[in-house]
C-alpha cells in the first residue's frame, strides 16, 4: 500500500539529519510562524534545521524566539572535491597555504612527476538531506534562493507544503491542502499526527502567529472552524493569543509610524476601483528614519484600515530617473494579470514593478490605470 503525503514526509525526516526550511523573499506571518515553528520542532527530534530565505524580515516578529541559524543565501552547502588518481601513483605528502590571494595546494608523488590528466575536479553532494518549501506556490517565489542554487531542487529530495490552489506540485512530496487557512494549520496537523514529538509552548507560539497572521486574526474569509480549533488547541499548550496580536497589530516601531503619518497625508482614494495609493518622496524616508523595506508593513497597515480597498500602492524613486510601485492586493489573480504586463516581481501578496519614469504622479496614473484595464476589462 502506498504511503500518504504525511506519512511519506515522516519518513524522510526519520531518515534525515541536516534540513533546510525554505521561504518565499519577504516572507508572509504565514510563512515566518509555519517556518519558526518547524525549525524548533526538527531541534527537538535531535535533527539539524536551517532557514534560508533572501530579503526582508520585518521587526513585528521579534517577539517570536529567533532560531540560531537563518540564512539569506545558501552558502558552503556542497563542498568541491579535487580527486587524484592513486591507482599508478600515490601522494606521500600535502599541505596548502594562502598567497596574495591565491590558495596553493602542494602535493608530492611518490614516484617521478604528477601527469595532470590523474586529476579530477568534482562536486560533491549537497550536505542537506531534505528540503522543506513552506507557504510557496512555485520555486519562483524563493527568488534568489532559488536563482543561484537551482541545482539543489533536482538533487535533494523536497517537501512542498501550501494551500493555495495554484500551487505547482513541485515537491517530491507535497503537503497542499487548498481547505486550508494557511500553512501552519496544515504543519500543526502534521506535527500533531506524526507523534514524532508534542508540541511545545515555543511551537505552539509560532504556529498561532502564522494562522493569527494568515487569518488576520480570524477575520478572513479563510477562518475555518479547523482553523479555530487548531488555534483553541495550541493556546491549550501555551501559545499566547493576546501577545501575539499586540504584536502583529497594536505595535509599530516609531520610524513606521513616522513614515505612515506622511504617507497619509498624501493619500489617494479611488472609490469606484478601491484602488489607495501614495507618494513617498526621499525627503519622507530621511525625515522619518525608514527605508523601503517598510513599506510592506505600511501597505498591511493601510490594507487594515480601509476594509474596502481592493489595491494599496506606494511608490517611490530609486533612481532620480526611475520609480519603483508597490504594489499589495489579496487578489493573487489581479497580481498576476499585473506581473505579466510589467518588468516586476512577486513576493506573495506584494508586486515590485520598476518604471522608468521620474515623475511619481505620472507613474501613478499609469500603474492606477493598468490596474482599472485589469479589474474592469475593456470591450
Amino acid at each position: 500500500m502506498s504511503l500518504d503525503s504525511q506519512e511519506q514526509l515522516k519518513k524522510f525526516l526519520e531518515k534525515s539529519q541536516e534540513v533546510l526550511i525554505l521561504i518565499p523573499e519577504n516572507p508572509s506571518g504565514d510563512a515566518i510562524g509555519s517556518a519558526w515553528a518547524l525549525y524548533f520542532f526538527l531541534e527537538k527530534i535531535k535533527l539539524v534545521p536551517t532557514i534560508a530565505f533572501a530579503n526582508h524580515l520585518s521587526s513585528k516578529f521579534d517577539f517570536l524566539p529567533k532560531p540560531e541559524r537563518i540564512l539569506t543565501e545558501i552558502s558552503g552547502a556542497r563542498d568541491f572535491v579535487l580527486s587524484f588518481d592513486t591507482t599508478r601513483n600515490n601522494i606521500t605528502n600535502l599541505r596548502s597555504e594562502t598567497k596574495e590571494g591565491h590558495f596553493n595546494i602542494y602535493l608530492t608523488p611518490e614516484k617521478g612527476s604528477i601527469d595532470p590528466r590523474d586529476f579530477s575536479f568534482i562536486l560533491a553532494k549537497f550536505k542537506y538531506n531534505l528540503v522543506i518549501v513552506l507557504d510557496s506556490p512555485d520555486l519562483e517565489k524563493l527568488g534568489k534562493i532559488y536563482e543561484s542554487n537551482s541545482d539543489l531542487f533536482f538533487e535533494v529530495p523536497v517537501v512542498n507544503i501550501d494551500y493555495r490552489s495554484n500551487n505547482e506540485n513541485f515537491g517530491q512530496i507535497n503537503l497542499v491542502d487548498v481547505t486550508a487557512s494557511s500553512c501552519s494549520e496544515i504543519l500543526n496537523t502534521f506535527l500533531e499526527n506524526s507523534a514524532l514529538a508534542t508540541l511545545d509552548e515555543t511551537i505552539s507560539q509560532c504556529l498561532l502567529s502564522g494562522i493569527i497572521s494568515a487569518t488576520e486574526s480570524f477575520q478572513k474569509k479563510n477562518t475555518t472552524p479547523r482553523a479555530l480549533l487548531a488555534a483553541a488547541n495550541l493556546m491549550d499548550k501555551g501559545a499566547n493569543q493576546q501577545e501575539i496580536i499586540r504584536w502583529l497589530y497594536k505595535t509599530q516601531p516609531l520610524n513606521v509610524l513616522k513614515l505612515w503619518g506622511r504617507i497619509m497625508a498624501k493619500l489617494n482614494w479611488d472609490e469606484k476601483d478601491q484602488i489607495v495609493w501614495s507618494e513617498i518622496s526621499v525627503e519622507d524616508f530621511v525625515q522619518s528614519r525608514s527605508s523601503a523595506e517598510d513599506l510592506y508593513a505600511i501597505l498591511e497597515k493601510l490594507r487594515e484600515n480601509y476594509s474596502e480597498g481592493r489595491v494599496f500602492i506606494a511608490l517611490y524613486n530609486d533612481t532620480p530617473f526611475s520609480s519603483i510601485a508597490v504594489i499589495k492586493s489579496s487578489d493573487s489573480n489581479l497580481l498576476e494579470k499585473l506581473l505579466s504586463t510589467t518588468n516586476g516581481k512577486l513576493h506573495g501578496d506584494v508586486l515590485e514593478t520598476r518604471v522608468d519614469i521620474p515623475s511619481l504622479t505620472e507613474t501613478g496614473q499609469i500603474i492606477v490605470q493598468k490596474i482599472k484595464q485589469l479589474v474592469v476589462p475593456t470591450k
